[in-house]
């Protein structure tokens, strides 16, 4: 595949599989001021274990929109994403329960240490591919564990955690009850849907869209391919790191059981499975994260039927439930306008047509000289 197919292939987003999904553009809009409706009243007739259910599933939304950026935009094989989030997380629980510090403070503290933790550890392996940097990741989000484990410096509290994070208070009012944090939770996740939304139509996200498809044809078009993906890297875990916050703040209470791989294999799972679109991650958070609570009854038969499910989708949809819709640019305006500019700019006493007016002697229409 030549560049400039890569190149093209990259900006349509992919491939045309997920169009007959799609709204029409006059519908999109409300359809998204519908869905903000519905979210904003389903825990006015939820009960509270409902509630509790949503709060998980925002959280995971937004853990997967974080990882889309590394694995969906990108391409990056990375199911280690557990561990910028326990990062994030007993950042969040020393800083408050050793010196206080305000949990929501620590938002943008947690975001940075994940991001400079994932900086350090992501340099040497950014070149890797495929399954070889796959299987890094796992060994990462594993070391991170088992660290946690260890108690460092009596700092993470061993395997029993740290205990009595503070909750959360907004101008003065502290959030204890489910139903304040879900709200707290899913306005994060409309924050995060309209940053990534941003991210994604940017020049940013349209070069992590090239690297995706062809990371060698990318570099040959100009992009450095290695500054890229250390930037999508960092910017996940940014991300992933302050929703640590959010999970310290609700649960009071964190362990490393909290953050296994078993974590990094659901949100990778919710990605694979939206297909790396914003609209199908969410859908495949909800399915991941939300599946297993309906059939929690049927115990451990439970995870049976999502993994049931899950290789049906598989089988049915292999690009997912929505892939990222093709881009589409007007080339033909495009070239007519920069004729047009090309026209204007032309110095004075000339013509895009008979040249300069450089003192030879030009020929007027028709192709004959001067008579």
């Amino acid at each position: 595949m030549s560049a400039p197919d890569v190149l093209n292939k990259a900006r349509n987003g992919g491939t045309d599989a997920g169009r007959r999904f799609r709204l029409p553009p006059a519908l999109r809009v409300p359809a998204v001021l519908l869905a903000v409706a519905v979210m904003a009243v389903l825990p006015r007739i939820m009960n509270l274990y409902w509630i509790d259910v949503f709060v998980s599933i925002g959280l995971g939304v937004m853990l997967s929109l974080s990882l889309n950026v590394i694995l969906g935009q990108t391409g990056i094989f990375n199911m280690g994403h557990a561990a910028f989030y326990a990062v994030g997380a007993y950042v969040t629980a020393i800083l408050n329960t050793r010196f206080g510090v305000p949990v929501l403070w620590l938002l943008p503290a947690a975001g940075a240490a994940a991001a400079l933790f994932a900086l350090v550890v992501a340099r040497p392996i950014i070149h890797l591919r495929g399954d070889y940097l796959l299987v890094v990741t796992i060994g990462i989000v594993e070391i991170v564990r088992i660290t946690l484990t260890n108690d460092p410096g009596g700092l993470t509290g061993g395997a029993n955690g740290i205990f009595g994070i503070a909750r959360p208070e907004i101008f003065g009012m502290k959030i204890r009850k489910g139903i304040d944090f879900y709200y707290l939770i899913w306005g994060g996740v409309g924050v995060t849907v309209l940053l990534f939304w941003w991210l994604h139509n940017s020049r940013f996200g349209r070069a992590l869209s090239c690297i995706r498809e062809d990371d060698i044809a990318a570099e040959g078009c100009g992009i450095d391919v290695a500054h890229y993906k250390l930037m999508a890297f960092v910017l996940g875990a940014f991300w992933a790191g302050m929703t640590g916050t959010l999970f310290a703040a609700k649960m009071t209470i964190i362990s490393p059981s909290s953050f296994t791989f078993w974590d990094s294999v659901l949100l990778f799972a919710a990605v694979i499975l939206g297909g790396g679109s914003l609209t199908g991650v969410i859908l495949g958070a909800f399915l991941v994260f939300g599946l297993p609570e309906i059939f929690r009854d049927f115990a451990q038969a439970r995870m049976l039927v999502f993994g049931l499910a899950l290789m049906i989708m598989m089988i049915i949809r292999p690009q997912g439930i929505l892939p990222p819709a093709p881009r589409r640019y007007d080339v033909s305006g495009f070239f007519a306008s920069r004729r047009s500019g090309a026209a204007e700019t032309w110095p004075a006493g000339g013509s895009a047509l008979n040249g300069p007016d450089d003192g030879t002697d030009a020929k007027p229409e028709g192709g004959r000289g001067a008579s």
